[in-house]
């Protein structure tokens, strides 16, 4: 698979910001921890995986496959799906790929 000229620039953003460049399980995990906004602790790897899963219904909510329904009483947001994924996104290989147009969307509306 080839990369997007998008795709190259962010990870030569996020080497400089964070010295190599992150892979996507990476990348996925911070956002989640971003959109948690608990920054400040460690995570057990069940809560990891729920911040990676956090962080993939964040990045479809960005074009409307997922809604935040809101945050339970420990502050975790839950998403509802709204719709399902594009027939084209059927394989693991075109997931990762709108996985990676959904993190360049984010990382350029941080900007």
């Amino acid at each position: 698979m080839v990369e997007s000229k998008e795709w190259l620039s962010l990870e030569e953003q996020l080497k400089e910001r964070f010295g190599k460049v992150p892979d996507l399980q990476t990348l996925l995990f911070l956002i989640g921890v971003q959109e948690l906004g608990d920054v400040n602790r460690s995570f057990n790897k069940e809560e990891k995986q729920d911040l990676m899963h956090i962080a993939v219904c964040h990045l479809l909510s960005l074009d409307g496959y997922f809604k935040l329904e809101g945050r339970d009483e420990e502050g975790w947001p839950h998403y509802t799906a709204t719709h399902p994924l594009p027939e084209n996104v059927d394989s693991l290989e075109a997931q990762e790929e709108l996985l990676k147009q959904q993190v360049i969307k984010y990382f350029g509306d941080e900007n």
